[in-house]
This record gives C-alpha cells, sequence and structure tokens, in this order.
C-alpha cells in the first residue's frame, strides 16, 4: 500500500480511536476529546474495522469542487477583469462582471 496523505486532524482522529480501540479510552471520553457526537465515533470506530486507518481520511480530498467555475468562463473573466476593471476590489469587480458582462461568478 502507497502513502496516503492525510490531515491532522484525521491523524488525531486515528490516535484516538485506535485508544479506544485499544480499550485504553471510552468512547464518551472519546467524542468529547474529538468534540463529536458519540454515535459518530461509533461509525468513525466502525469504518476503521472495516476499511482500516485509511477509511478516516475525508473521500473528497484530490476531487475538485461541485461548485468550480469551468475553466473557459474563469479564464475570460479574469482577461476581463485586467482589461477592463483591473484596479477594482473582488467584489466590485464581480459585480460589475454580472452587472455588464453578464458573468456570475
Amino acid at each position: 500500500m502507497g502513502l496516503i496523505a492525510m490531515s491532522e486532524r484525521d491523524l488525531q482522529r486515528i490516535e484516538i480511536l485506535s485508544k479506544v480501540i485499544a480499550g485504553h479510552m471510552t468512547m464518551v471520553s472519546a467524542a468529547h476529546v474529538l468534540d463529536l457526537s458519540e454515535r459518530q465515533v461509533r461509525r468513525l470506530l466502525e469504518r476503521i474495522r472495516t476499511g482500516g486507518a485509511a477509511s478516516i481520511r475525508h473521500k473528497a480530498i484530490g476531487r475538485p469542487s461541485n461548485n468550480r467555475i469551468s475553466d473557459g468562463v474563469r479564464d475570460y473573466a479574469v482577461t476581463l477583469v485586467g482589461e477592463r476593471y483591473a484596479d477594482f476590489g473582488p467584489t466590485l469587480a464581480a459585480e460589475k462582471l454580472a452587472e455588464r458582462d453578464g458573468l456570475r461568478v
């Protein structure tokens, strides 16, 4: 198995949940430490038992956002801002793009 990139939060969760599995910590205290509900801790424990520690990692890491603007629209908006609205702040530039150019960004 290769290397898996994890956040500090995921590593902390694995450490605490390992203590619960080993019997060194209760599920209630793990829920308090992780700032989760007991039910969520139970769900995470089940994921570790079935899929290993790698299953704790967030599933959307490395995937593009669902709300992402397409590359063509983004490039066009950046070009317009550079040509017409270079001295505007981001909010005013977005308002002018929507008002004058019909681009909602």
